[in-house]
């Protein structure tokens, strides 16, 4: 018994020596042979832009397939005043089939202005006034706001009244209407106070469309973390953050513009950027089916309809009647030819600006492929229906391009 234990001891010892010579020799051979596996630098979220693999098919849309109608753009913020870039870009919506553009930049009270910075080519454009509610006031003091003064609803009505005589065709409502307009103590306006009841009235016996851009994407109102869609975005911008108790959730946002919309059937309400819901398009349908005063425009939304190609084709095609084309702009041509792609093909996985990375979530898009005469109600026909005198414009255009 005492000789097979020493046996066992001995075999024992010999495999951990033999087993500790070959792992020896292997690391001795293998020395110099193999390289360390090369430490690659980690880019930053902003940083990463990987070009897709994917070879499938790429249609090289040049302009829209009818003369179209871009119902939303900036020509005053975007180019301030600039008459050489408004004469290129005309020259811009000719290439791309672009008919006539309405600009949201007109100061309601001083809309002169911008009609004359437009006037060189007005048959190309319409515009629309918006109301400053800061005025000449201090902006750290609401209580110097114009909007808190006496008879500035008053006054507010009797220049829509003056614009639409100068050639206003629209009401704009910015974002900041609901999340920075402030009262005199400096809390936050209601997008449903009572107090604003004269304007939107105004607007239906004028016959002038109120478009409003509400809230802003939900990912805007999440906390910025890591599990934020947009965290890249938010990390860039963080004041486009409206999470936290100093603003209203977007949910209450929405809501009190719907009951703007349901307290005034006589106005027409137009939602910026899909209503405010391109995320949750079914949403948006209850809007549609419960307001029939209520439309939308897809501006700067391409992106979000795009990644969701069929429900958003359903969207588009159902609401057919009810949709506007507008794309936020005046953008490269570049972007515009995703606009055109986005509608017309049924192009996969392509980008939905010309910014890499992606500015508005790290996705590429899909195409829808509308109907040409859904295409045709979007690109035009519906503008020309809510908005007063474009049809009159837009045919101008028209005609001049025929001759």
């Amino acid at each position: 018994m005492i000789r097979l234990v020493l046996l066992a001891t001995m075999l024992v010892a010999f495999c951990k020596s033999s087993c500790c010579h070959a792992q020896q020799s292997v690391d001795e051979s293998s020395a110099g042979t193999f390289d360390a596996a090369p430490q690659l630098p980690i880019p930053t979220i902003s940083e990463f832009a990987p070009t897709t693999k994917l070879q499938v098919r790429q249609t090289r849309l040049t302009q829209s397939k009818f003369p179209s109608i871009d119902a939303h753009c900036h020509f005053g913020r975007r180019l301030r005043g600039d008459a050489d870039q408004l004469a290129a870009f005309v020259k811009t919506m000719d290439r791309h089939n672009i008919a006539v553009c309405v600009s949201f930049d007109a100061t309601l009270g001083a809309e002169q202005d911008h009609l004359k910075f437009l006037a060189a080519h007005k048959e190309r454009f319409v515009s629309f006034a918006y109301i400053d509610f800061i005025g000449s006031g201090k902006r750290a003091d609401p209580k110097t706001w114009s909007c808190n003064q006496p008879g500035f609803i008053r006054q507010s009505c009797l220049q829509l009244v003056e614009a639409q005589k100068a050639g206003i065709c629209g009401l704009k409502f910015f974002k900041q209407f609901g999340l920075h307009t402030k009262k005199p103590d400096g809390s936050l306006y209601s997008i449903d106070d009572p107090k604003w009841d004269p304007i939107w009235e105004s607007c239906a016996r004028l016959g002038l469309p109120v478009i409003m851009h509400t809230a802003d994407p939900s990912a805007f109102f999440d906390p910025i973390t890591v599990e934020n869609e947009r965290y890249e975005e938010l990390a860039r911008h963080p004041d486009w953050s409206f999470h936290g108790e100093e603003f209203p959730s977007r949910d209450e946002l929405l809501e009190a513009r719907n009951r703007v919309i349901e307290r005034h059937r006589e106005t027409q309400f137009i939602g910026a950027h899909v209503g405010g819901g391109a995320e949750e398009l079914a949403r948006v349908q209850k809007w549609l089916d419960q307001y029939s005063n209520f439309s939308v425009e897809i501006a700067s939304r391409i992106g979000e309809l795009g990644r969701q190609p069929f429900t958003a084709r359903e969207f588009l095609i159902r609401n057919q009647d009810r949709v506007l084309f507008g794309t936020d702009g005046p953008w490269p041509e570049l972007r515009l030819t995703y606009y055109w792609r986005f509608l017309e093909t049924h192009d996969e996985y392509f980008p939905y600006s010309e910014k890499r990375p992606q500015p508005q979530g790290l996705w590429n898009i899909y195409g829808v492929k509308l109907p040409d005469e859904v295409l045709e109600k979007i690109y035009f026909r519906n503008a020309c229906k809510l908005i007063p005198g474009l049809k009159e414009v837009y045919q101008r255009a028209i005609d001049a391009k025929a001759r």
